[in-house]
């Protein structure tokens, strides 16, 4: 009860009123899943369709009713219909898509027979509300949080620090480098028509660590809170800068949004058991729904389908190499095993990754899909002047390229581990030095001028 008051008073610092949107979607999900345990065939499908219905129509209402009113209004003109658009404005709620998908998956596990539906109201509206990640996640699976509410969880001294010190990590990745981060990239990306060449590559390739920093930041923040508290949530980030592929990429960025699209999305729609081409436009459907997910825009819708494009070729590129390799030589497969060993080849494949996810979020970030445009036609005017990078104070542009070089350093060391293991075999004071540096350095160094998390808005 006090986490579920808590949870609610972290909500209600927003916008009060909003707690009772949040209200109807918990009783109308926790309805329907008790009720679909008492039913089978049609009626229980019923109750699944009518409980998804009811949640996306309230994330449709808030997010995207705009959006599609004004692209109704554009197709109609496109036939010569004089359609004007109907336009409210309206705050979104904070962290809608998130813990609506979180109701998503309840009621979809429910309905499959892999969750009991939950009799204890309390907990259950504890488990969409939970305040460590109710406004940008992890999204949890209700098999994960909904029985730790159950479990009695004690002081425990170790699992304490350990929550903290991610936490302490979290705030570093997001006020001193994300924060500082976005002078630079907000400068660049709200004046497009004033900047080119190189200024505009590392501004794109900035923001890439910026959004990194800021959403893995309050993943670190979220999850070493919890921790504290002695719960444990998933795993949402996981190096994805080092992956090899775009493939891998989508493995390791933001893992509790793409594992929900594939198990309730992808995957009903025949995953990879149907034809190539149904695969390929499996692919393409998720994702561009992935980048309405993050918001109401086509450069969202852009962002997704290009990343679509890229595993898709990813895929041909794959299958076209396994049927080359049948007829190579064994001299040849030789030097390319010598060459892989190198990590020459990891090395070359994990840059052109990057640059290709550094292309996308051009779209991502950008105000409109002409500015995106704008920011790729001007990027290629290459200029290599200084006077023309340092388009903020000095200290700006060299402190973000030290907080990106330290984020890596660690992130090198971290491999599998998470921050708080990296220490663990190091003398206490050696520990407590590298601690109270870290906090010094976010006090320092960190911008404190009330920004928002990025994933907030979504």
């Amino acid at each position: 009860m006090w986490l579920l008051a808590a949870s609610c008073c972290f909500y209600m610092a927003f916008i009060p009123m909003y707690i009772f949107i949040l209200a109807l979607t918990i009783v109308v999900d926790y309805i329907a899943a008790i009720l679909m345990e008492r039913q089978s065939g049609f009626r229980k499908k019923l109750l699944l369709i009518v409980s998804l219905i009811s949640t996306a129509l309230i994330l449709f209402a808030f997010k995207y009713f705009n959006f599609f009113s004004e692209t109704f209004s554009s197709v109609a003109h496109l036939f010569h219909y004089d359609v004007a658009p109907f336009v409210y404005n309206i705050i979104i709620p904070v962290g809608l898509s998130f813990h609506t998908f979180q109701s998503m998956a309840y009621v979809i596990e429910v309905y499959r027979g892999k969750q009991k539906a939950e009799k204890n109201f309390g907990i259950y509206s504890l488990y969409v509300m939970f305040y460590p990640q109710l406004v940008a996640g992890p999204i949890e699976r209700p098999q994960n949080l909904i029985h730790q509410f159950y479990e009695s969880h004690d002081f425990n001294y170790q699992r304490v620090t350990e929550g903290l010190k991610q936490m302490a990590w979290g705030f570093f990745k997001k006020l001193v480098i994300a924060d500082r981060l976005a002078i630079y990239v907000n400068e660049v990306y709200n004046h497009p028509d004033k900047y080119e060449g190189l200024t505009i590559i590392i501004a794109t390739i900035f923001f890439a660590y910026q959004i990194y920093c800021d959403f893995s930041g309050y993943t670190d923040i979220a999850i070493g809170a919890a921790r504290v508290m002695g719960f444990r949530l998933m795993k949402n980030f996981d190096r994805p800068y080092s992956s090899a592929s775009v493939t891998e990429f989508w493995r390791r960025w933001h893992i509790s949004l793409s594992s929900w699209f594939r198990d309730y999305l992808f995957i009903p729609l025949g995953g990879s058991k149907v034809s190539v081409k149904k695969n390929y436009l499996n692919l393409a459907l998720v994702f561009i729904v992935s980048g309405l997910w993050h918001g109401a825009n086509y450069t969202f819708v852009i962002w997704g389908a290009l990343h679509a494009l890229y595993i898709i070729v990813e895929k041909l590129l794959a299958g076209k190499k396994t049927r080359n390799e049948s007829f190579s030589s064994s001299r040849l497969i030789q030097l390319q095993s010598s060459f892989a060993k190198s990590g020459i080849q990891k090395l070359t494949k994990q840059v052109l990754t990057f640059s290709l996810v550094c292309f996308a979020w051009i779209f991502f970030r950008a105000n409109s899909v002409s500015d995106a445009c704008l920011i790729i036609i001007s990027s290629f005017q290459i200029s290599f002047s200084l006077s023309d990078i340092l388009i903020v104070t000095p200290s700006v542009f060299y402190f973000s390229l030290v907080g990106i070089f330290a984020l890596e350093a660690v992130q090198r060391f971290m491999k599998e581990r998470e921050f708080y293991d990296l220490m663990i075999n190091h003398p206490r004071w050696v520990r407590l030095s590298v601690y109270h540096l870290l906090l010094i350095v976010i006090l320092v160094f960190g911008v404190f001028n009330n920004s928002q998390f990025i994933y907030f808005q979504f």
